[in-house]
C-alpha cells in the first residue's frame, strides 16, 4: 500500500478517515482560501481541494494525497467558518428554519494522476432562538466548523432531517473518497 498522507488539520477528516481502516499521515498545507469573483460553491470546494492536494504532493511526492474542503451554501452565498461571534449569528440567521446546502471537494492525488468530486448534501435546520444560539455559541462548538455548526456535536438537536452523505456535512465523505482512492489504486 502506498503511503497516504491527509492533507487536512481536521480532526473530524483524521477521525472519518481512519473509519476506512486506512494508516496514514496528516500534513496541513496553507494555502489561500479566498473566494475568486463569480466562482461558485461547487467550484470553490473542488479548487481549494485540489489546491491543497497539489501544495502536499510538493512536500510528499512519492505519496498518495487526499484532501478536502468543506463550505454551506444557502443564497448563492458560501458560508464557511465563523470568524466572531456576530458572524456565527448571521450565519444561523441564514439557515435558520430552512434547508441548506453543504458542498465537499474531494480531491485524491499522486504524481501521476489526480481526482476529485464534489458532493452535495442537503440539511434541513430548525428555527433557532436568539437564546438557542446564545447557547450554542457558549458551548465553543461552532468555532472553527463550517457554517459555525457540529452535526456530529451538540447541533444535531438542531439538525431534524438530511438528504444524502452524513459524512459529508461531518467533512468528509467517506463512500466517494473511498470510490476516488480504489480508482487511484487501479491506475496506478
Amino acid at each position: 500500500m502506498a503511503h497516504i498522507v491527509l492533507a487536512s488539520s481536521s480532526p473530524r477528516r483524521r477521525e472519518l478517515l481512519l473509519q476506512l481502516g486506512l494508516e496514514f499521515e496528516v500534513f496541513s498545507p496553507n494555502i489561500d482560501e479566498s473566494i475568486y469573483p463569480q466562482e461558485n460553491i461547487q467550484q470553490y470546494v473542488e479548487r481549494l481541494a485540489c489546491d491543497k492536494a497539489d501544495a502536499v504532493l510538493e512536500k510528499f511526492p512519492e505519496s498518495v494525497i487526499i484532501a478536502a474542503d468543506t463550505s454551506l451554501g444557502v443564497d448563492d452565498k458560501i458560508l464557511g467558518k465563523p470568524e466572531s461571534k456576530q458572524h456565527a449569528f448571521e450565519i444561523w440567521s441564514l439557515i435558520s428554519g430552512r434547508k441548506h446546502h453543504v458542498f465537499s471537494g474531494v480531491c485524491v492525488r499522486t504524481k501521476e494522476q489526480k481526482l476529485s468530486i464534489v458532493v452535495q448534501t442537503e440539511v434541513e435546520f430548525q428555527c433557532l432562538s436568539l437564546e438557542d444560539m446564545e447557547n450554542y455559541w457558549a458551548t465553543g462548538e461552532p468555532l472553527g466548523k463550517a457554517g459555525a455548526y457540529a452535526i456530529q456535536g451538540i447541533a444535531a438537536r438542531y439538525i431534524p432531517r438530511i438528504v444524502g452523505s452524513y459524512t459529508n456535512v461531518v467533512g468528509l465523505p467517506l463512500f466517494e473518497t473511498a470510490k476516488l482512492l480504489q480508482t487511484i489504486k487501479t491506475l496506478h
